[in-house]
């Protein structure tokens, strides 16, 4: 966990301090930066884990020398039966139920106690029923008496008697489980300690309570795991009630949590009171042997798990965190299995063959299932896959125990096919939700592969006509990628794309892609992915890395491909004007008739203008416009043909040579269907670009009809193609009284620059 200011702006991030100051650059602190563990903190780290490893061993051999008949027991439809033993003597019993157990001198001081199948249940904290449980702790408290002992006698139901030695279990005899709980326990004490040690704050001191809490039950289930017949009595005495105070602590620590992490919620010291003193208030009732302490401890637990659930809603209203998501999902998914294993254990006294061992495995399964989840918490704020799938998993071993023991207690199936039924569904529903559980947890981006290719080389092409714009274009698309809750373009320069705010923050430093010089270096700052529901990951850096590395190489491409294209066009505009024009001069002095000399000047005329044309790179309108009226002019004037030309902007702009060249060619293809075929007085031509939209009109009064029915050939075929290369439609219309008109739309000329 980590911790956050308490204050932010509700109406949204620009006052939130905590946005840039994520971003700082770490200082180092006196000497270095790993001067945070030295001192006092890294010393009580040392103590705490010695401690830790103290205690453990402790208890091991605490477990290890209590004394214990050599022999395995089962539960067979509510009488104990000997499964199995290392005795020779005992192993002949095998099979038998045993009745009762008594001292071997048979004297007052040993009372014979008898035995049923509640003798094998190991958890008192899961007893639902008050006087079973009392019942059951003074049995083992006489068990604990005879075990003590040198020798016990052993009755059968069959009316033998088999006199035994309690022996010390010895380290070799604790059961694999044992252990695997105590790595566990050590394992979730030491991650606690490392936590609270590492950052001292209110919250990691919450989530060293609740470590510390599921730690300490982790230990009184290991403890149950390592006896069959007989628990100490102090243990047994004390399993409740110091078992449903962890519980109560551990759900009022997710409350006080809920209401700071990961922001602090208004009146959020009322709400954490309330929830200790409901907690506290009932521990001590369960202490002084309240009345039915395990449905109040049950319902309570409950209660503050929900009550969290809707606190973290709340905090992700206020202001949208994938923290308060992730952690909502699991407080949804730890309440559910609490309530289905409530359930299930709320069935079992009704069965008359219930095995006593299944509510204490799935109690069990609940527990590791707890505290492997609070184990990896500090790791799941970093995204990491394979332990939110270990979590997801722990989760539905969880469950498929509950639906385990109520297919048991509710259709009476037997135990095979309840464990069989209940897996199969289990991993059904696993299968069905996991792609969509952590599609929900890691996110995906919003756009599809082909879409951002297209958005990537459209947005090369407008960064190559401005390059001013750079940073608003490559955050329009990473907005469009990874829509977070805030992009902005900030005077920062930053030499690699970095996460910070433990994933909550993405910087990204905007390139240079054009080739020119820029003073000022700025950077993109975003903060959470997908409107507040997940975090940047270091998968999200990379492929920031990929699009800016695709984008340079696209606009490197563009230019490459403009500037071959410009030298190919500079080399057909000199080869026309020095070969082709020296033709036609020598042509023109050579003329037989005034009529040719004069067609062959004006053929020599247009020549140069289309050599200047693609010799430039850009034009200008005004020039443009002047250069079109003198050629059409003189190509109208020859065929006898009035010209009206009528030119209106609102900016004086630069075409590029793609433009120029298109447009150049529409005019002359238009009037030159005018002269050719539509045997016209009059041309009018309208010419305007208003607020980036351009128009043109090139009217005439010739004998044209019916523009729909006329077959496109190679002129009005190259009209449409040209202008639809720049974006643009065209269309033919008839016009009053004869005539036809043409109509050129560009709605964004995208070519002035």
């Amino acid at each position: 966990m980590h911790e956050e200011a308490a204050g932010s702006s509700r109406g949204g991030f620009a006052a939130d301090s905590r946005f840039d100051n994520a971003l700082d650059e770490p200082k180092p602190l006196a000497g270095s930066a790993s001067s945070r563990w030295m001192g006092w903190r890294l010393r009580l780290l040392v103590a705490f884990s010695l401690l830790g490893c103290v205690g453990l061993i402790a208890m091991v051999a605490g477990v290890a020398s209590w004394p214990v008949i050599d022999a395995t027991w089962r539960d067979a439809g509510g009488k104990v039966e000997l499964a199995s033993s290392a005795n020779s003597d005992l192993q002949a019993l095998r099979g038998q139920t045993l009745a009762a157990i008594g001292g071997a001198d048979n004297t007052k001081a040993a009372p014979t106690v008898a035995i049923d199948a509640s003798a094998l249940q190991r958890s008192m904290r899961w007893l639902v029923d008050d006087h079973e449980r009392a019942h059951l702790v003074v049995l083992h408290r006489q068990l604990a008496a005879l075990l003590d002992a040198p020798r016990v006698s052993l009755s059968f139901a069959d009316g033998s008697v088999h006199l035994a030695t309690p022996q010390r279990s010895g380290l070799a005899r604790l059961p694999v489980l044992f252990w695997l709980l105590s790595t566990l326990v050590l394992g979730l004490y030491l991650v606690a300690m490392v936590v609270v040690l590492a950052q001292p704050s209110v919250r990691n001191l919450l989530y060293a309570v609740m470590a510390c809490c599921q730690a300490g039950n982790l230990v009184f289930v290991a403890i149950e795991m390592a006896f069959e017949l007989g628990q100490p009595a102090l243990f047994t005495q004390f399993d409740m009630p110091v078992r449903a105070t962890l519980d109560l602590v551990t759900a009022a620590a997710i409350v006080h949590a809920a209401s700071l992490h990961p922001r602090r919620l208004p009146g959020w010291g009322w709400i954490s009171l309330g929830a200790w003193g409901a907690a506290l208030l009932l521990a001590a009732l369960v202490v002084s042997g309240v009345a039915g302490a395990w449905w109040w401890v049950q319902g309570c637990v409950a209660g503050l798990g929900l009550a969290a659930i809707g606190l973290l809603s709340w905090s992700y209203r206020i202001e949208p965190h994938p923290v308060a998501i992730m952690l909502r999902r699991f407080g949804v998914i730890a309440v559910g299995s609490w309530m289905l294993l409530t359930a299930a254990v709320a069935a079992t006294p009704h069965l008359t063959d219930m095995p006593q061992s299944i509510a204490a495995i799935g109690s069990m399964v609940w527990y590791v299932f707890l505290g492997s989840l609070l184990m990896l918490v500090p790791f799941l704020a970093k995204s990491h896959l394979v332990m939110r799938e270990f979590s997801l998993l722990a989760a539905i071993s969880t469950i498929a125990t509950a639906l385990d023991l109520l297919f048991v207690a509710v259709f009476s199936l037997g135990q095979f096919a309840s464990l069989t039924l209940s897996l199969f569904i289990s991993l059904a529903v696993y299968s069905g939700i996991r792609q969509w559980v952590m599609t929900q947890l890691l996110g995906t981006g919003m756009l599809t592969t082909e879409r951002m290719f297209e958005q990537l080389y459209r947005i090369a092409r407008e960064v190559e006509l401005h390059p001013e714009r750079t940073p608003a274009l490559l955050s329009m698309l990473l907005r469009q990628l990874f829509e977070p809750m805030e992009a902005r373009i900030v005077d920062r320069e930053s030499t690699s794309t970095r996460i910070a705010g433990d994933g909550s923050t993405l910087l990204v430093p905007v390139p240079h892609l054009t080739g020119e010089i820029d003073p000022t270096r700025t950077s993109i700052i975003m903060r959470f992915a997908q409107r507040g529901r997940r975090l940047f990951t270091p998968d999200d850096a990379r492929l920031t890395d990929r699009i800016v590395e695709q984008l340079r190489r696209a606009v490197a491409f563009d230019q490459a491909v403009e500037q071959g294209r410009k030298e190919e066009r500079l080399r057909i505009a000199q080869d026309l004007h020095d070969d082709i024009g020296a033709r036609l001069l020598t042509l023109m002095y050579k003329a037989q008739s005034p009529e040719m000399e004069d067609y062959l000047r004006h053929t020599l005329q247009d020549l140069k203008t289309l050599t200047r044309g693609l010799a430039a790179a850009n034009h200008r309108l005004s020039h443009s416009a002047a250069e079109w009226k003198a050629d059409l002019t003189a190509r109208l004037t020859a065929a006898q043909i009035e010209l009206k030309w009528s030119v209106n902007f609102d900016d004086d702009v630069l075409l590029t040579v793609v433009h120029w060249s298109a447009i150049t060619r529409v005019l002359r293809e238009l009037v030159s269907n005018a002269i050719a075929h539509a045997q016209a007085e009059k041309v009018a031509i309208e010419m305007g670009l208003h607020k980036n939209r351009f128009e043109l009109t090139v009217t005439d009064n010739g004998v044209g009809r019916n523009p729909g029915a006329w077959s496109h050939g190679l002129g009005l075929g190259g009209v449409r193609k040209r202008v639809k290369q720049l974006g643009g439609q065209v269309e033919w219309h008839e016009v009053s009284p004869q005539g036809i008109g043409c109509r050129v739309v560009i709605r964004v000329f995208n070519g002035a620059v």
